[in-house]
C-alpha cells in the first residue's frame, strides 16, 4: 500500500501577477491564541454555532447547514445560486446527521439526545417542520443519532447512532423501526452505493468501514482503515471510497472491487507529522478527479489529484478558517463549514447576569455592549467558506499562505527557540539541569478574574472577582517569580481543557460532543480517559514518559473515586489522593501529597515528572451551606502556596520545576481574550521578579517540561509552540517561598436566601462540569459582584469578518 504525503518538497515560484492575490492575504491574518494564523480565502457567510455538516439537494439549488454548539442549535437553509440564508430554524437538540430526499422536497435531521430524526418540508426557501421519527426516549436513555442516509426507492432511513452505537433501519412510510444492527462503536456517517445494494458505514469507534447488504439488511464485510474515521465519499464511478481519519491526519482510499485499502493520503503539510491535522471532511470535484480535505486542527483543505486511484499525487492546500468541519463541491466552488468562524476575541461582557432595568440602562449607553453573554463556548459563531476551484498558479499562492500560517514545522519536533546555557534545552533529548518536574492543574479561570489588579501586567481591575485578598499566595508567586500576562488556554472549556492539558490536543470526538452536554441537551464528561474514542490518539503524557523509561506520578488527575481512569497510570497513583470532589479542602490535598512525597523523598523514589490536581478554584456557586466562591478560591490559593512553600524547603528544590495552569478559562471574562488564563512558573532555575509578555499557550508549557524530561512533542501544537525558556535562567537560584495565610475565613458558608442561591440549589457537582456552565457563572458574578461589566478596553486579536449574503440568521 503507497504513503501519498502531502508535503510540498518546493513550492513553485510566483508569478508577478500573482503577488498582488499574495499580499492580500498577507494583510488579512487573524492570529489565534493558540499561535497558529488564518487567512481565509473567498467569499463568507455567517453561520450558526459549531456547523458540523452541509447537506446538498440533488438539484443543487439547497444547501443546508446544521449547528451543533452550545449556545442556539439552528439548521439554515442557503440557496446556493444567490449564496443568500433563506430561513434558519431552531432546533432544540440536533446534531451531525442531516439530508436531502431525492426530490428535495424534504430535509431529514438528527435531533441530537431527544433521540429522534426530525423531517422538515422545503418549500419556497422555508424549512417547514412536517414529522418526527422516534428512535426511543429522550436522554438519559444513550441513543444519539448521528449520519443519516436515505433510500428513497425502498422507502428507507438508515440512521447510525454514538451513544448505543447501532445502526437502525427504518420504514418512512410508517415511520417503524425495521432493524437494529449494532455497530461494534461509535457511528458518524453512511453512504449508500449508487445500485443502492450496500451501505458503508464509518464506525468512529473501531476504526473500520462497515459494509451493510441492505436487501438481506446484514453486514457483509468490514474493512480496516485508520483512526476516527468519520466522513467519506464516493467516486463518480462509484469504484473507490475515500475514508477520512481524524487522528491519522490521512484519507484512507478504499478499492470497492477488492474492499482493500490501496493508497493512503497523508494530509499533513509534513511527512510522518505527528496527530494534530485533524482530518475530518471530504468532497470530490465536479470531475471527479481532485479531492479535498479538511484538516480542522491546521485551518485548511489538503488538495489531492485522484484522477488515477492508486498513484495520487498532491496538489496543495487552501487556507479557510478556524477549525473547519465539511466540506462540499457544487460546480466550480468550494463550499467549507469553519467550526469556530474566523477569530477568538475578548469577552468582557460575559458572564453577566444583570437585571432587567439595569441591563436596558447599560445597554442604551454603550452600544458596543453584546446582545448575548459573552460565554466563550458559545462565542465563537461559525461561517461558511465560499471559494472558486483554485488555478494551478492561485493553489501555489494558497499553499504558501498555508505555511506561513502555520507555526508547527518537522524541525521544531527536535529543535526549538531558546538560548544557550537555558536550563530549558534547545534540542529534545538533551540534558537539563532540572529533574523533577511539578504539574499543578488548576480550574476555569481567565487571567483578569484573579490577576487583572497587578499593576505589572495588562489586567483590567474591573473584572476582578478573587483578587490579591483572596489570592495572595498567587500574586505572591506572580511578584517573586514570573508575572505570565499573555498565556492562553488551547481548550474552551474542561471537557477538552484536561486532554488539552494531558496530551496536547483533543479529538475530534471530543471537539464535536462537549458542546451537546454544555448546552444542557445530554450527554456524559468522556474527557480525562472516561471514553476510549476521546483520548489523544497516542495517549496523554504519562504514556509518553513510560515509553521514555520517565518515571511519573499523578495526584487525582485523571483519578477520580482513588482508581485511575486510563491504564497507563495503574500503579502510578497516590491512592488517597481525592480526584475530583468539592466536599475536599484543596489544603486537605496539599497534606494527602506531602504525605506520599516524604515517603518518596526518603527513599530518593520521587518521580521526574508528577501531576497534582488542585480544582476548588472551581467553586460551588451560591448554594446554601456549601463553602462560599470566596472560601474555596483562597483555600485553593492557601493550597497551592503551601505546595510551592514545602517543596521549596525540600533538597530537590534547586532541580525543581513547578507548572500551575488552569485547564480552561471558561468561567469569566477577559479583556484580552476569552481563552486568556493565569499560569505561574516556579523552582531554583525560575527568574526572579520578572514580568514576561511573552506569548505562551498550554502546549507551550506542555512542551517546555517535555524539554526538560527529554522526550518528543505529542502533537503538532506542542511541536510548533513556544517554550518557556524566557522564564528561566542559569544562574538563577530562588531562596525558599514563604506561603500567605489566607485572608478569608475558609469554611465561609453561603448563607443568603436569593435568586442566586435558588439557582444553585439545582448545580449538579457530583462530577467536573455536570453543571450548565453558563448558568453557573452567572450565578458566580451576580453573586460576587451584582454590576454590570464595564466597556472593553482592546482587544489583542484581529477580527476578520467578510459579510455575504443576508443576515437572516437567527443566532
Amino acid at each position: 500500500m503507497r504513503n501519498i504525503v502531502a508535503f510540498l518538497i518546493a513550492l513553485l515560484h510566483v508569478t508577478s501577477s500573482f503577488a498582488q492575490t499574495a499580499a492580500q492575504l498577507e494583510s488579512s491574518v487573524v492570529h489565534l491564541p493558540n499561535g497558529w494564523s488564518l487567512t481565509p480565502v473567498g467569499e463568507h457567510l455567517q453561520l450558526g454555532d459549531l456547523p458540523l455538516n452541509i447537506a446538498v439537494s440533488s438539484s443543487k439549488k439547497y444547501m443546508a447547514v446544521t449547528n451543533n454548539g452550545q449556545s442556539v442549535q439552528s439548521i439554515q437553509l442557503i440557496d446556493v445560486k444567490s449564496q443568500q440564508v433563506t430561513d434558519a430554524v431552531v432546533i432544540p437538540k440536533s446534531w451531525f446527521g442531516l439530508k436531502f430526499s431525492a426530490d428535495g422536497n424534504n430535509l431529514y435531521a438528527s435531533g441530537g439526545n431527544d433521540n429522534r430524526i426530525l423531517q422538515y418540508g422545503v418549500r419556497q426557501g422555508k424549512l417547514l417542520l412536517k414529522d418526527s421519527i422516534i428512535l426511543g426516549p429522550k436522554w438519559p436513555e444513550k441513543i444519539s443519532p448521528s449520519g443519516i442516509e436515505i433510500d428513497d426507492s425502498r422507502k428507507l432511513l438508515y440512521v447510525l447512532t454514538k451513544e448505543n452505537n447501532s445502526l437502525y433501519i427504518i420504514d418512512l412510510a410508517t415511520k417503524n423501526i425495521i432493524k437494529q444492527l449494532p455497530l461494534g462503536g461509535e457511528g458518524y456517517n453512511c453512504l449508500l452505493s449508487s445500485d443502492k445494494k450496500l451501505l458503508y458505514i464509518t464506525c468512529w469507534g473501531c476504526d473500520k468501514v462497515l459494509i451493510l447488504d441492505t436487501k438481506q439488511q446484514t453486514f457483509q464485510r468490514e474493512i480496516k482503515v485508520g483512526d476516527n474515521p468519520n466522513d467519506l465519499c464516493m467516486s463518480k464511478n462509484g469504484k473507490y471510497l475515500y475514508v477520512a481519519n481524524a487522528n491519522d491526519n490521512a484519507v484512507s482510499v478504499i478499492d470497492l472491487t477488492k474492499n482493500a485499502v490501496i493508497e493512503t493520503l497523508n494530509t499533513a503539510l509534513y511527512p510522518n507529522a505527528p496527530n494534530g491535522s485533524t482530518t475530518n471532511g471530504l468532497a470530490l470535484s465536479e470531475n471527479g478527479k481532485t479531492i479535498y480535505i479538511a484538516n480542522a486542527d491546521n485551518n485548511c483543505l489538503s488538495v489531492f489529484d485522484v484522477s488515477t486511484p492508486g498513484a495520487s499525487k498532491s496538489k496543495g492546500f487552501i487556507p479557510v478558517g478556524w477549525y473547519p468541519t465539511n466540506v462540499k463541491v457544487i460546480g466550480k466552488k468550494i463550499y467549507v463549514a469553519n467550526g469556530k468562524g474566523f477569530s477568538s476575541m475578548a469577552n468582557p461582557f460575559g458572564p453577566n447576569p444583570m437585571r432587567k432595568k439595569e441591563d436596558v440602562e447599560y445597554q442604551a449607553g454603550d452600544k458596543n455592549r453584546p446582545k448575548e453573554v459573552q460565554y466563550i463556548a458559545g462565542l465563537f459563531k461559525g461561517t461558511m467558506s465560499i471559494i472558486p476551484e483554485p488555478t494551478a498558479q492561485q493553489l501555489t499562492v494558497y499553499s504558501q499562505q498555508v505555511y506561513k500560517n502555520t507555526p508547527y514545522t518537522k524541525e521544531k519536533e527536535s529543535i526549538t527557540a531558546g538560548e544557550a546555557g537555558n536550563p530549558i534545552p534547545m534540542k529534545t533529548g538533551a540534558s537539563s539541569p532540572i529533574k523533577y518536574v511539578f504539574y499543578v492543574i488548576k480550574e476555569n479561570r481567565t487571567y483578569d478574574q484573579v490577576l487583572g489588579d497587578m499593576k505589572e501586567g495588562n489586567g483590567d481591575s474591573s473584572l476582578v472577582l478573587f483578587g490579591e485578598r483572596i489570592t495572595p499566595n498567587l500574586h505572591k508567586l506572580a511578584r517573586e517569580f514570573v508575572l505570565l500576562d499573555n498565556f492562553y488556554v488551547d481548550a474552551e472549556v474542561s471537557a477538552d481543557g484536561h486532554n488539552w492539558s494531558m496530551a496536547g490536543y483533543a479529538t475530534d470526538y471530543l471537539e464535536k460532543t462537549w458542546p451537546t452536554s454544555y448546552g444542557g441537551r445530554g450527554g456524559s464528561y468522556d474527557a480525562e480517559g472516561n471514553r476510549a474514542i476521546a483520548n489523544a490518539p497516542k495517549g496523554f503524557i504519562w504514556d509518553h514518559c513510560k515509553r521514555a523509561g520517565i518515571s511519573y506520578r499523578t495526584y487525582g488527575e485523571f483519578a477520580d473515586n482513588s482508581r485511575p481512569n486510563i491504564p497507563v497510570l495503574k500503579d502510578h497513583y497516590c491512592p488517597y489522593y481525592t480526584g475530583w470532589d468539592m466536599n475536599t479542602y484543596d489544603t486537605t490535598r496539599f497534606y494527602q501529597w506531602r504525605r506520599e512525597f516524604d515517603s518518596l523523598l526518603a527513599i530518593g523514589q520521587v518521580p521526574r515528572f508528577n501531576t497534582v490536581r488542585m480544582g476548588n478554584d472551581h467553586t460551588e456557586g451560591l448554594r446554601k451551606g456549601k463553602r462560599s466562591p470566596l472560601a474555596h478560591v483562597a483555600d485553593n490559593d492557601l493550597a497551592v502556596g503551601l505546595f510551592i512553600e514545602y517543596l521549596s524547603k525540600s533538597p530537590i528544590w534547586q532541580e525543581s520545576a513547578v507548572f500551575v495552569v488552569e485547564d480552561d478559562a471558561q468561567n469569566g471574562a477577559d479583556h484580552v481574550d476569552a481563552h486568556r488564563s493565569t499560569a505561574y512558573v516556579a523552582g531554583g532555575f525560575v527568574k526572579q521578579g520578572y514580568v514576561d509578555h511573552t506569548m505562551y499557550s498550554t502546549t507551550s508549557m506542555l512542551r517546555t517540561m517535555e524539554l526538560i524530561l527529554g522526550i518528543p512533542p505529542m502533537s503538532q501544537y506542542d511541536a510548533a509552540a513556544m517554550p518557556m525558556w524566557n522564564c528561566f535562567s542559569a544562574d538563577a537560584r530562588h531562596a525558599s517561598f514563604q506561603s500567605v495565610p489566607a485572608q478569608v475565613d475558609l469554611k465561609e458558608k453561603n448563607v443568603a436566601v436569593n435568586e442566586w442561591q435558588r439557582r444553585s440549589e439545582h448545580f449538579d457537582l457530583s462530577k467536573e462540569d455536570n453543571v450548565p456552565d453558563l448558568e453557573f457563572n452567572t450565578v458566580l458574578w451576580s453573586g460576587l459582584k451584582g454590576t454590570p461589566f464595564p466597556a472593553p478596553k482592546r482587544a489583542a486579536f484581529v477580527n476578520l469578518v467578510k459579510k455575504s449574503g443576508d443576515d437572516d440568521d437567527d443566532d
